[in-house]
């Protein structure tokens, strides 16, 4: 992948800052120190590699990818919803990255299992970690672009060209920039996830409704039920033995498609 901001025109439109870089150990990190000059990193600038060598997914897990096999975007957020609807911001860059996968994919199914997987064909090609810094958040996102199928992690796993299809870069860090400032405007302006349309946007996105769902508790158990339906606070109700159960973002390890 080229390495300037004119490799990616409509990308670099549509951020606020972009900033392409040849390698990172972390892009959520590295744009969480950066983000400490308000001035120098406004809403929405992007930090980008496809050389990210030791980042983070969801629970602290470790998210490598060979060199050239998969695209690093972190974005940094500073227009933000009130501190009851901060819960959304992973969800909504899960619908808006699912949007993009899915435009460059017309073929195939793609959607997200709670809460911000992205899935091809019930396989993952997309993982998102929103974590607080400060006053602004920042939202990274992993996606497995030219990973050849010996390369993908877990057998759960995909990628665009395992897929035989050949992405556009530009095209995809683009859709989902607008596609996820889109919706979190509308989520500020309303003041909640039901009257902007993100709560309805996520549930139709989310592949994880209606489906059996394994839910490993903080207790170490696991709850094995049915997902129902996404509550009013983002989380995830799930119905088991009779009662309806509500899981956080935290709590959440594997939500099994079965």
């Amino acid at each position: 992948m080229t390495r300037s901001t004119s490799d990616y025109p409509r990308a670099a439109a549509r951020a606020s800052r972009f900033e392409p870089v040849a390698e990172s150990a972390s892009t959520n990190a590295a744009l969480r120190a950066l983000a400490a000059d308000a001035e120098a990193w406004p809403h929405l600038s992007v930090l980008l590699t496809d050389n990210q060598t030791a980042g983070r997914g969801r629970l602290d897990r470790s998210w490598v990818a060979p060199a050239g096999a998969a695209l690093a975007i972190s974005v940094l957020l500073r227009e933000l919803p009130t501190i009851e609807s901060r819960g959304w911001i992973s969800l909504a860059a899960g619908v808006a990255m699912a949007d993009a996968v899915a435009a460059q994919l017309p073929e195939h199914e793609v959607g997200v299992k709670w809460p911000n997987d992205v899935l091809v064909d019930g396989r993952k090609i997309c993982g998102i970690l929103a974590e607080s810094t400060g006053e602004a958040v920042v939202v990274g996102a992993g996606v497995n672009t030219a990973m050849t199928a010996e390369q993908l992690p877990v057998p759960t796993a995909t990628s665009f060209a395992v897929l035989g299809a050949d992405v556009d870069h530009d095209r995809l860090i683009a859709d989902y920039l607008d596609r996820l400032d889109a919706l979190l405007t509308a989520l500020l302006a309303a003041g909640d996830a039901e009257a902007s349309g993100l709560r309805h946007a996520t549930t139709t996105r989310c592949l994880s409704i209606g489906r059996l769902v394994d839910v490993a508790l903080p207790d170490g158990s696991t709850l094995h039920g049915r997902a129902t339906r996404i509550g009013a606070d983002g989380r995830l109700v799930v119905e088991a033995a009779g009662s309806e159960h509500l899981i956080a973002a935290g709590d959440i390890v594997h939500a099994r498609l079965t």
